[in-house]
């Protein structure tokens, strides 16, 4: 898991400095085509040392009524707190400090599933019961979500969407209570697809981008020009073209279309099997929790890292309606970077906790343990 996840934060940096050298050097009059790679360099550095420390603490400590409700408590005052700065690129995400900024948006894919996890366990008994668990775990999932979408980030809040299903359903619940819930996200995100215009010139778009190639379909148009140019092996590292100001913020949403350009398809099923692998040993170090607590908040992590991957790989090759979301380990920005690396670090951890139980166990508890899980896998 280690190799996967620094693997792919190393060669997003790499691929930053590809997809920024030439902005960088505008911007900076000249000055230097480093700018955008020193930055994504050291959060990366310093994401990986998070992970690598959080790695090393037993997971079982972030189940304390004060670690989950306090991170819940900085995630929500953060994401109040941005409204009190101005907007960048029509949207307010950031809290900035000078040149630096962090998005709160990132923290809450990790404080939703933290506490699903921590309340599902502790009413165990009672997951299908509406009035005492399945309301307040809906309250913090509308909290979140409202406050989310009023930034205005509509992909974020449907990853948050996902996080709950995958956690809830993983606990126990009724079908019946995961289709209402998702019916209901559903017919809520239509509602403000069709209340606000630009939200509808996207799935416009989507439907057909060239047709508004100038408008609302010009990045998806950009971005296709780029994977299609690229062919099976590409063009070469840093020789991609429609970086050169042609694809707006290619080293940020948009960062897997100069993957396809210059490193072709070998690079873009490289990425996409690295998360399918990351996918399996997220899943299989979820299932071999010690405890329900690591198996719920496990699934939750695994949920949101590869949803988000599929979300933005799709947006980019078309698959999807564009929406702001960045591919995790990969696209510039610390608070992506760094939150995704720590996520990564909760994992490893879970995962340890596991191998660590497993040779302390009796050869006679270790045959017992693998028939359950048997069972539990069958089931």
């Amino acid at each position: 898991m280690f190799c996967i996840v620094a693997g792919l934060a190393l060669f997003g940096t790499m691929m930053v400095y590809s997809a920024s050298a030439m902005i960088a050097i505008r911007e900076t009059q000249g000055a230097s085509q480093y700018t955008y790679f020193y930055k994504q360099l050291g959060f990366t550095v310093g994401g990986i040392a998070l992970m690598l420390i959080i790695s090393r603490i037993d997971y079982r400590r972030f189940q304390h009524p004060v670690a989950v409700y306090g991170f819940l408590a900085v995630t929500v005052i953060g994401l109040i707190a941005v409204f009190a700065f101005g907007e960048i690129n029509g949207a307010q995400r950031w809290i900035r400090f000078g040149s630096f900024s962090i998005q709160p948006s990132e923290l809450a894919k990790i404080a939703l599933p933290l506490f699903l996890a921590y309340f599902l366990v502790k009413n165990e008994g009672r997951v299908t019961d509406l009035k005492s668990t399945v309301l307040p775990c809906l309250g913090v999932l509308g909290l979140l979500s409202a406050l989310i979408v009023l930034e205005p980030d509509l992909g974020t809040t449907i990853v948050l969407s996902i996080i709950f299903g995958a956690v809830y359903f993983s606990a126990g619940a009724k079908i019946i209570h995961v289709a209402a819930v998702a019916a209901t996200m559903i017919l809520i995100a239509g509602a403000m697809v069709i209340v606000a215009p630009w939200r509808m010139e996207r799935i416009m778009a989507f439907v057909d981008p060239f047709k508004h190639s100038d408008g609302a379909g010009y990045q998806v148009v950009q971005s296709l020009y780029a994977i299609g140019s690229g062919g099976v092996f590409g063009e070469g590292f840093a020789k991609g073209q429609q970086k050169l100001f042609y694809l707006p913020y290619p080293y940020s949403d948009f960062i897997f279309s100069v993957v396809g350009e210059e490193l072709g398809l070998i690079g873009t099923l490289a990425v996409v099997v690295a998360f399918g692998l990351l996918l399996w040993r997220g899943t299989k170090a979820a299932l071999n929790a010690t405890d329900r607590f690591g198996m719920l908040l496990g699934i939750g992590i695994t949920t949101g890292i590869v949803v988000q991957a599929l979300f933005n790989i799709s947006v980019v090759i078309s698959i999807l309606p564009a929406k702001g979301i960045p591919l995790p380990f990969i696209s510039y920005g610390g608070s992506s970077v760094m939150v995704s690396l720590a996520a990564a670090g909760v994992l490893m951890s879970i995962s340890r906790g596991s191998s660590l139980a497993d040779e302390t166990m009796e050869p006679v508890a270790r045959v017992r343990r693998k028939k359950a899980r048997s069972l539990h896998a069958e089931s």
